[in-house]
């Protein structure tokens, strides 16, 4: 299988995952488990898979962002990249919904939140944060 099929299949995986995070917010156990352990799972070991396959001779490395977008000219190392951002937002994301009904913050106010993470990772979790504080009134705390 080549990077660009792995990329067609992981990407409509995640949107799947995002949905049942966005669509079930009452349920608690359907949007954790496959949004926070299944997808992620399975994102996590084809990462690891590929990372440890590919990055002892792909180019490039982590010590300057010359050498990082060298590394990234790998389309493997590329893929493996694009997953490691998938996993980790669609983590957070999860991260967002059950902070949310544990502080009590309406999931329609989480929804935009959620596709802010989605498609731009940590912006959507300082926007989530902000709403969190508004909502709560209380100071940001892990």
């Amino acid at each position: 299988m080549t990077p660009a099929q792995l990329f067609q299949i992981a990407n409509p995986l995640a949107m799947a995952a995002w949905i049942v995070l966005a669509a079930w917010p009452r349920s608690h156990r359907t949007p954790q488990l496959v949004a926070g352990v299944a997808v992620p799972l399975l994102f996590a070991a084809a990462y690891t898979v590929i990372a440890a396959a590919a990055f002892a001779g792909a180019p490039g490395g982590f010590s300057s962002l010359d050498d990082v977008a060298l590394l990234f000219t790998s389309r493997w190392m590329l893929l493996a990249g694009w997953l490691h951002y998938l996993a980790f937002d669609l983590l957070v994301g999860c991260w967002e919904v059950r902070d949310a009904r544990e502080r009590g913050v309406p999931h329609w106010l989480v929804v935009p939140c959620l596709f802010l993470t989605f498609m731009f990772g940590p912006a959507g979790w300082l926007a989530y944060l902000a709403v969190r504080t508004g909502r709560t009134r209380r100071p940001i705390t892990p």
